[in-house]
């Protein structure tokens, strides 16, 4: 009875190591790689040892006009001395002849036209180079040393074309910039651009067409052009 019993025992526990040996594993914990990061622009481009990228400005948003760098529009800011040309009205005074003493007003051929000595040629001349060509002329038969100062009395007009409310032809005024010229012109019209006008100027001799913001100064004879904005 005991064998028996001592039988079924052993038989019992041999079915439970059987179970234990049949039962799924428990959760192991595996490590994993985690994934390499993923490779940046520059390594796309130039490869793992490719130079680093330089930050480049943003571009600027569709219909935005860049406003032009102040060394851009140089010629239009420091022209150097103001040189004389045709609506210009001097003032010449000669010491000594009351004669020759006068108002006179640079023609469209660009001369002044005085007493003794007739055509005397003004554009492109600044006040003292005029008044030594006059000095020269009087010199030749006329005056033995003759002593002329020549001042601005009134300077060219300027013009002022599109997108504001008066366009046309105005007189000159000291110190001008092309806001002033605007408003002088009665203000911009309601398609106007306002951030930057086209100026056409002669430069030593040579017609300049350029592009400037409105804080750019405008000289006598300039011409304005104020542009259409798009939008």
């Amino acid at each position: 009875m005991r064998t028996a019993r001592f039988l079924i025992l052993l038989l019992a526990a041999a079915v439970a190591a059987a179970g234990c040996a049949l039962r799924p594993p428990g959760p192991v914990a595996v490590a994993v790689a985690a994934p390499p990061p993923a490779p940046g622009i520059d390594n796309v481009i130039y490869g793992p040892a490719g130079p680093p990228l330089v930050p480049v400005a943003a571009a600027p948003p569709p219909g935005a006009v860049a406003v032009p760098a102040p060394m851009a529009y140089a010629p239009f800011v420091d022209e150097g001395a103001y040189t004389l040309d045709a609506g210009d009205r001097l003032r010449i005074v000669v010491f000594g002849q009351e004669g020759l003493t006068n108002s006179y007003a640079v023609d469209a051929s660009g001369h002044i036209a005085m007493p003794l000595i007739g055509s005397v040629l003004a554009r492109g001349a600044t006040t003292e180079e005029l008044s030594r060509r006059i000095a020269d002329k009087l010199r030749q038969g006329y005056i033995r040393e003759p002593h002329v100062a020549v001042e601005i009395e009134a300077y060219r007009p300027f013009f002022i074309l599109g997108e504001v409310t008066q366009p046309g032809q105005y007189p000159y005024v000291a110190n001008m910039t092309v806001e002033t010229a605007v408003a002088i012109a009665g203000g911009f019209a309601p398609r106007a651009f306002r951030r930057t006008v086209i100026v056409t100027r002669f430069v030593n001799g040579e017609q300049l067409r350029m592009t400037v913001p409105v804080n750019c100064p405008v000289r006598p004879g300039d011409t304005v052009n104020v542009q259409e904005r798009w939008f």
